[in-house]
């Protein structure tokens, strides 16, 4: 493995790994519907990651940073979402009764992506320092399929521990501390997406 790679691995673990809005997403999505029933969601979520960071890698990222207001808005705009899904959550019931719930699909996790500024910001830093001295067409997209792939992985295994807590969502009881609990989780995530 070349260093550059091995260098951006190191670089990309401990922010796909790291709580934030889509790894909240991904374990409450988990515990709320087992590992299985999130396939589509992610699968949103990591193609809109690679389309978003292929675009920004090729030259694109200027129009992210041409005003503040953008980010804010952005910012805002996330944070609203994850506020939906948490006040959605709070008044969740046990799994039993989620049959009529709407599942995750496709298009919230590409929402997800979409609006969530922590992705931008790991984005920007990651080409900032992986294609200085390399801006070629090939670079982008190696960069842009290992981020890809690494938060894939970790999301993924955000998504399994979510789904342990699966059984204890099928009592009553359990189903609403839980619940809620993750509502709070989610709704600080989103106060803290919109004040930054």
């Amino acid at each position: 493995m070349p260093p550059e790679s091995l260098a951006l691995i190191l670089f990309l673990l401990p922010l796909a790994w790291s709580p934030g809005p889509g790894n909240i997403f991904f374990a409450t999505l988990g515990a709320r519907e087992g590992l299985r029933a999130s396939w589509p969601a992610s699968l949103g979520y990591h193609l809109a990651t690679w389309v978003v960071t292929l675009a920004l890698g090729l030259g694109f990222s200027h129009l992210a940073g041409i005003a503040q207001q953008m980010a804010q808005g952005m910012a805002l705009a996330g944070g609203a979402y994850v506020l939906w899904m948490a006040w959605r959550l709070w008044g969740a019931g046990p799994v039993a009764g989620a049959s009529q719930a709407r599942r995750a699909g496709v298009m919230d996790g590409a929402v997800l992506l979409v609006l969530n500024p922590k992705a931008y910001a790991i984005i920007a830093a990651m080409f900032a320092q992986f294609l200085a001295d390399d801006r070629s067409p090939e670079r982008v997209l190696w960069v842009t399929t290992l981020f890809t792939l690494n938060n894939l992985v970790a999301f993924t295994v955000w998504t399994w521990a979510g789904a342990q807590l699966l059984r204890l969502w099928q009592a009553q009881l359990s189903a609403k501390l839980l619940n809620r609990g993750s509502a709070l989780m989610l709704a600080g995530v989103a106060v803290w997406m919109m004040l930054r």
